[in-house]
């Protein structure tokens, strides 16, 4: 009687945990919303709204033997409780700073672990199922920022400001930021949607087919209103993914080359709609001005990807042994010691963490994403030789973001979150398991 009241009590925590990661997702998806249109006087809060939903997942998975720490958090909460004594006494010098930046690897990087363990692969592709349908309505919201002027009210930036919330984009338009607090958001979401719309089409896994139409005519239509490369460039990853699916599982073939043809059909329509065509042509000057600064499409790629990764240890002699201070490169701690927002110490995100922890506490942090991100790549082949896709298609959106995405950045940090999280998770094919207890 004990075990059936045991086991009653633990299905409804699990209930609960699940829920809190749907809440956490949505959160992501509406915290800029939040910011800009229904409570912009609680701009500053709402940045960190989903930070105490992490704290409580991860308590609470742990409390009830859903996860316990690993090989990667362990060593992570090390680091930074070193870092946070580097950067009281010999950095910055603020606690307040040290904390926020702290909360990105204690917080947000362990939750990755935590959904993987409460969320299962069918909690996945229903995920997936909600993200094609919220592309629809999505769309149609860049689409009215895109050709609304700055000072409307759907382009409202954070905390109300009337100057509009786009970034620069190419022949007068800017790059709508959907629901989220800056372009960012709407790219990362797209990238998510583009993973579970070749996963739909790849498989037999049952969605409404119109859905699953809707939302391929939605992220071919973002391609053009976001008038963003970065979104292009992974659409293609994901694109070539695909076709590597190809060789593990000859099956995919035919599902494959009937998507080609899906893309080519919706894209020659589209492109007749004036509405598209207008955006398309904003794509393609912001495309070719974008490819003559930075020397093309091959010479972009490398200089976003690899170029990140050299210029962050051929700057680490410059930085001092301790660092400047863990949270310094954030724009929050920026805010708080000089009051005024940016990049007090570097751009790039493994540039970042080697000025603020010290090369070799920087090292360690990098270490440790680039094994995390090889962990995942490699349980990913596993899976997708044993016809399991939905690991992979999700890796070819996530694993930058994952490996040298800016984590600094909550929109960024939080898109991570849920992409390695969900990765995890869809290792997972039948029920949750719990693990040993205390």
């Amino acid at each position: 009687m004990q075990s059936i009241h045991k086991k009653i009590l633990l299905d409804n925590k699990l209930k609960c945990l699940k829920f809190g990661v749907w809440t956490y997702f949505i959160l992501l998806l509406f915290e800029g919303a939040l910011r800009k249109w229904v409570l912009p006087g609680l701009a500053t809060p709402l940045l960190v709204i989903r930070d105490p939903l992490a704290l409580w997942l991860i308590y609470t998975s742990w409390k009830y033997n859903f996860w316990k720490i690993n090989f990667f958090t362990v060593s992570v909460f090390f680091i930074v409780y070193i870092g946070i004594g580097f950067a009281l006494i010999f950095g910055h010098g603020n606690i307040s700073v040290a904390l926020y930046g702290a909360r990105i690897f204690i917080l947000h990087f362990p939750l990755m672990f935590v959904i993987g363990k409460i969320f299962n692969k069918k909690d996945v592709e229903q995920l997936g199922r909600v993200t094609l349908i919220l592309s629809i309505p999505m769309v149609i919201l860049i689409g009215l920022q895109f050709y609304s002027p700055q000072s409307a009210w759907v382009n409202r930036g954070v905390g109300g400001d009337i100057s509009g919330a786009g970034f620069s984009g190419a022949m007068g338009f800017y790059r709508p930021p959907g629901t989220f607090s800056f372009t960012i958001g709407n790219v990362l979401f797209y990238s998510l949607v583009s993973s579970f719309v070749f996963y739909y089409w790849l498989t037999n896994v049952k969605i409404n087919r119109l859905i699953l139409i809707l939302s391929s005519v939605a992220l071919l239509a973002s391609l053009s209103f976001s008038i963003s490369r970065t979104l292009v460039f992974t659409v293609l990853i994901v694109l070539l993914f695909s076709f590597v699916t190809i060789i593990r599982n000859p099956k995919v073939l035919r599902k494959f080359f009937l998507l080609l043809i899906v893309i080519l059909m919706l894209f020659l329509i589209l492109k007749n709609f004036s509405l598209i065509g207008t955006s398309m042509d904003a794509f393609y000057s912001r495309f070719d001005s974008a490819s003559n600064i930075e020397g093309g499409v091959s010479n972009s790629l490398i200089n976003r990807f690899f170029g990140a990764m050299f210029k962050s240890f051929s700057h680490s002699n410059s930085v001092p042994f301790f660092g400047y201070g863990i949270g310094i490169g954030t724009n929050v701690g920026a805010k708080i010691l000089t009051g005024s927002s940016g990049f007090l110490v570097a751009e790039w995100e493994w540039a970042r963490i080697i000025a603020e922890l010290g090369f070799i506490l920087g090292f360690f942090i990098i270490l440790i994403r680039v094994l995390f991100s090889f962990s995942l790549v490699l349980k990913s082949i596993k899976e997708l030789k044993s016809g399991n896709l939905l690991p992979w298609l999700l890796l070819s959106a996530g694993l930058v973001i994952i490996l040298q995405g800016q984590w600094a950045q909550p929109t960024i940090l939080g898109f991570s979150t849920v992409f390695g999280g969900l990765i995890l998770a869809s290792f997972n094919k039948g029920k949750n398991i719990l693990i040993s207890p205390h």
